[in-house]
Parts: structure tokens; C-alpha cells; sequence
């Protein structure tokens, strides 16, 4: 891998840091429900209208819209809201990758290696260990919520993968239609009409939470997941996909520093233990190898259909946050 491809990874990695941040300042305006519909529609509108429709089946499509999309930024969202620290959040959204696997062992009957189910084993300790901290001094819902998002977002993964894409950008892209609609009757429900409202007539006083819309649809969507796409093309997974496992360092480094957000030691230890797991339960011993031989691969991975923190061969795809 190139000395410029493992920059940009980084820079990207930066950009989907910040994007919990970013999803920090929303929250302080809109309700999470209505939040997500809006930062879907903002992406769905112009994506109808210039970019072609993927050759894909539409139940794929679909699937990995409400996955990835609905349900994954309503966890997320309802989450953070109700109290998930930011940091923690891109840590515990991380817990993609090992039910990424599990489930494509359950229900696509793939064999999972001793270092994998090691590496969720570990990966489980870790979460477990960061549940057990926040019951012990805040709520424990935010830190099932945040999990139940990393569940969808692990659904959406088959779907994805079972979509095989030829254009993964256009694929993420075009899912974008599909969340507004959900979460914009989720949000009727359980926000009501009068919430939604009031964060639209008080715009002039959103202008934080609108630059965190705008840095999520365009650095996050648009141009992370453009130079991530264009890295997995020229690349292998196995060579880009670790450099996902920034994501959390930067997103609690920067809410340790822009919101005071302070771990725990157990915390600390628990993250660092989380990360190791997720790489280990998301690589194969023949990937790891096959990288230490092939320092600067010139031939093209698996085109993904998603960005995920994984190496495996489910299609990886854009830490959430985004």
C-alpha cells in the first residue's frame, strides 16, 4: 500500500472521528428520530436525481437501507441523545464487526477460525466490561441502544453483500433513499409533530447543528466514503480496512479534548481491549500473512459494498457515524 493511499485512509479515518462529533452538535437542536430522517433526505434528493440507480436487487437495496440506514442511526441517535458519551459511542459502534461475523456464520453458514472467535470473545469482554462501568455510575440503555445499532449495521453488511454491487459508492448512495420515510413516521410517533416543527421555526438559532448536517453529508458521506471506495479498489481490504480502527481513537480523543468527556480507567482499558478484539474477530491469519508479503499490492481487493471496520470478506463499510 502506497505512502499517499495510507495517508488518505488516515485523513479518512480523521474525517469519520470527527463525524460523531458532528452528530453531537445535531443532537443539541433536532430530535434524534427527525435528525436522522433529515440527514438522510438531504442526501437522498440529489442522489434521485444525478446518480444512476445500481444494478441490484431492490429486497438487497432495501435491506441495507433500513440495516445500515434506519435502524442503525436510530439506535445511534436515540443513544447519543438519551446520554451514550460521544467517544464511547464510536467505540461501541465498532461492535459491527464482530456481529458481522456471527451472523454471517448463523445464517450464511461461513466457518469462523480460532483467531476469530477469539477475537469476538475478546471484543465481548470489552463491550461487557464498558456496560458493566456505565450501569455502575450512568444509565445502561444508551449502551444497548448504541449495540443495537451496531446489530443493524451488521445486517445491513449481508445485504450488502449479498447485493454485490458493481459501483459501492453508488450503492451507498442510493440506500439513502430508503431511511427518510421509516424515520420520519418513527419520529411522528414517538416525537410528535410539535417537536419537529419547533426545530424547523428555529433554524436561525440551529446554525452549530446545521454545520453538523452539512459536515456529515458532505466530509462524511460524500467524501470519506468516495476516497475509502476508491482506496478498496486499488487495494486490499486487508490493507485498508484496519486503518477503520482509528475511527474510535480519534472520536474519544477529540471528545476527551472538545467535550470534556473524561473515561473511566476501566473504560480505557475496556476500549483498548474492544479494538484488538474487533481486529482479531475481523482478519483472517492468510490476510495478516498475505499483507506482510505484499507490502505495496498493486492488484485491486474485492470491490466492498460498504466501508466496515473489517478485513473479512463481508463488504466493509464507513463507520456509522457518518
Amino acid at each position: 500500500m502506497a505512502l499517499r493511499d495510507r495517508l488518505l485512509a488516515a485523513f479518512v479515518a480523521v474525517i469519520w472521528g470527527c463525524n460523531f462529533l458532528a452528530i453531537h452538535a445535531v443532537l443539541t437542536h433536532f430530535p434524534p428520530l427527525f435528525a436522522g430522517a433529515i440527514r438522510f433526505l438531504v442526501i437522498a434528493v440529489p442522489t434521485m436525481l444525478l446518480i444512476p440507480r445500481p444494478k441490484v436487487k431492490a429486497r438487497w437495496l432495501i435491506g441495507y437501507g433500513l440495516g445500515f440506514g434506519t435502524f442503525q442511526f436510530a439506535f445511534l441517535f436515540v443513544g447519543m441523545y438519551t446520554g451514550m458519551p460521544t467517544g464511547l459511542a464510536s467505540l461501541v459502534l465498532q461492535s459491527s464487526a464482530p456481529f458481522t461475523v456471527l451472523l454471517g456464520a448463523v445464517m450464511l453458514r461461513e466457518r469462523l477460525s480460532r483467531r476469530q472467535l477469539a477475537g469476538i470473545a475478546l471484543a465481548v469482554v470489552g463491550m461487557a466490561a464498558i456496560a458493566w462501568q456505565r450501569a455502575e455510575y450512568a444509565a445502561l440503555l444508551p449502551v444497548i441502544l448504541t449495540l443495537l445499532g451496531g446489530l443493524s449495521w451488521a445486517a445491513g453488511n449481508l445485504c450488502s453483500r449479498q447485493a454485490k454491487p458493481d459501483n459501492p459508492l453508488h450503492f451507498t448512495l442510493w440506500m439513502s433513499v430508503v431511511p427518510p420515510l421509516p424515520m420520519l413516521a418513527l419520529s411522528l410517533v414517538f416525537e410528535g409533530p410539535e417537536r419537529q416543527w419547533l426545530s424547523l421555526a428555529t433554524l436561525d438559532e440551529a446554525w452549530l447543528a446545521l454545520a453538523g448536517l452539512a459536515y456529515i453529508v458532505l466530509l462524511g458521506t460524500v467524501l470519506g466514503s468516495g476516497i475509502w471506495t476508491t482506496l478498496m479498489r486499488r487495494n486490499p481490504a486487508s490493507s485498508v480496512a484496519p486503518f477503520s480502527l482509528l475511527v474510535p481513537v480519534v472520536g474519544m480523543t477529540l471528545s476527551f479534548v472538545l467535550l470534556d468527556e473524561r473515561p473511566t480507567p476501566v473504560e480505557i482499558t475496556a476500549a483498548a481491549v474492544v479494538v484488538v478484539g474487533v481486529f482479531l474477530g475481523s482478519t483472517t491469519a492468510r490476510l495478516i500473512r498475505g499483507r506482510s508479503r505484499h507490502r505495496d499490492p498493486v492488484v485491486d481487493a474485492e470491490e466492498p459494498g460498504e466501508v466496515q471496520p473489517s478485513v473479512s470478506h463481508v463488504p466493509p463499510k464507513a463507520p456509522s457515524g457518518r
